[in-house]
């Protein structure tokens, strides 16, 4: 493509996006790409974040290159809760890997919702117990609705409970999920398989005090290099992170608690790495710029096939 042509570089709107991305074969994609994050096969910088002044906002650059070159533009604005405008909004510029070509542009915002379950579903594909049947949501946004659909795609799912903060916003969750509504967040996740917290917490929503034994936990949730979801207890456990190295320059339940990183999920899905058996297994997740990556070229491999 030379640059007179770049007035037609093809754009993809979220309902194509929509279209043809499908839970299995993302998660697939996402394992393949953490196992090559972790193998040394990606080259990308930590997400390069500039606060927007006068807003609790930040706009961030997230570029990465594997067998798929991208790089994702993204903007986080808190105060958009409850408007109808997402917090979160991006785009994606996708290039040929062999010669620098842009093939396209996309829109982002539901490639990083669905690249987030499905990195979470990855996770407990690997991590949880092959019969965990009982998840707990906590939160009540896109997260929460995301991987609702992404864990009942990896694990025989037959209950889940949902909490929030906010009981009108959990109750519109729950029943499009078709989950239980549960006011208390202790008595949500006793007893549970697996808990996603997706909320933007400051501070931890989780105690580890409620967790059952051999539980796999994902935290998505993120709200500043120090905002919190999951306690100190919590991160006691085993803890299993993307990126070693933006987990602890980004990863605020990392930062705060100064655990211990046990491994990352790239190593263990290439069994470098073995969980020990029977252990509370901790995914906390900040993202990481090749998932965004490998989902937009996915999608435009789809799109153009």
């Amino acid at each position: 493509m030379s640059d007179p042509e770049l007035h037609s570089l093809p754009f993809y709107n979220e309902a194509q996006v929509a279209s043809v991305l499908e839970w299995h074969t993302l998660i697939d994609t996402i394992e393949m790409a953490m196992t090559s994050l972790s193998a040394g096969q990606v080259e990308q910088p930590v997400r390069q974040m500039v606060p927007v002044p006068g807003h609790d906002a930040i706009i961030a650059a997230m570029p990465a290159v594997g067998d798929a070159m991208a790089v994702k533009v993204v903007t986080l604005f808190h105060q958009n809760a409850g408007t109808g405008i997402p917090t979160h909004q991006a785009v994606i510029m996708v290039f040929d890997r062999d010669n620098g070509t842009p093939l396209c542009v996309m829109d982002g915002r539901l490639i990083t919702e669905m690249r987030t379950a499905a990195g979470s579903a990855a996770a407990a594909r690997k991590l949880s117990r092959s019969d965990a049947s009982i998840l707990t949501i906590m939160g009540s946004g896109y997260q929460a609705r995301a991987h609702a659909e992404a864990m009942r795609a990896v694990r025989p799912i037959e209950e889940i409970r949902l909490w929030s903060r906010t009981e009108a916003n959990a109750r519109s969750a729950a029943e499009e999920i078709r989950a239980t509504y549960i006011a208390d967040p202790e008595q949500a996740v006793r007893g549970a398989d697996i808990v996603a917290c997706t909320t933007s917490a400051k501070s931890p929503i989780l105690s580890g005090g409620w967790l059952k034994k051999g539980a796999f936990v994902a935290s998505v949730g993120w709200n500043g290099h120090d905002g919190r979801e999951l306690d100190d207890a919590v991160m006691a456990n085993t803890v299993v992170v993307e990126s070693v190295s933006a987990a602890r320059d980004q990863a605020g339940d990392v930062r705060g608690s100064g655990c211990k990183i046990f491994a990352e999920v790239g190593e263990i899905f290439a069994g470098s790495k073995v969980a020990p058996d029977g252990a509370t297994i901790i995914y906390d997740s900040v993202g990481v710029a090749i998932q965004d990556v490998v989902a937009a070229q996915l999608a435009y491999d789809l799109l153009t096939a």
